[in-house]
């Protein structure tokens, strides 16, 4: 399994994104799958995921809750690069903590995981040249300095 996903041409993007190592990178990329236009925005593949929450209104009322209808294997699998990347990622740990000041453990690591799914779209559609940019960026906008792909 690991020289197949080392093979694979986007092994590098997968890599590049914290927390990721092989058996991690193999099962996203099986449960994403490696079409490059099956997403057409992050949201669409936040949604898939489950990572994203679901916004429900009637009259005065709002709610927010997390999404229960997911790929539960793929969920597992974010679920740990988030963990892994609050080790690895300064920006995702300064994120996490911020986010677990306002909620619980776990709905402030499925943030973080949101985040990273929300970025891995994007490194994946522009599969930049120049990694040290794209590590710079990734810092930023797992810090809160610049914002995630819109959709």
């Amino acid at each position: 399994m690991k020289a197949h996903f080392l093979a694979h041409p986007d092994a590098e993007i997968y890599f590049s994104m914290p927390g990721i190592a092989e058996i991690t990178g193999a099962r996203v990329l099986a449960e994403f799958g490696d079409d490059p236009t099956r997403y057409a925005t992050a949201k669409a593949r936040k949604n898939y995921v489950g990572t994203s929450p679901v916004t429900r209104a009637s009259g005065k009322s709002h709610t927010v809750q997390a999404r229960y209808v997911r790929t539960n294997r793929l969920a597992d699998a974010l679920h740990r690069q988030a963990f892994s990347a609050l080790r690895v990622s300064p920006g995702a740990r300064r994120y996490y903590d911020k986010q677990r000041a306002r909620e619980a453990d776990y709905p402030a690591l499925r943030q973080v995981g949101n985040r990273l799914v929300g970025i891995f779209h994007g490194s994946g559609r522009a599969r930049p040249e120049d990694r040290r940019r794209q590590d710079e960026a990734l810092a930023d906008v797992l810090a809160g300095r610049a914002p995630v792909g819109r959709g």
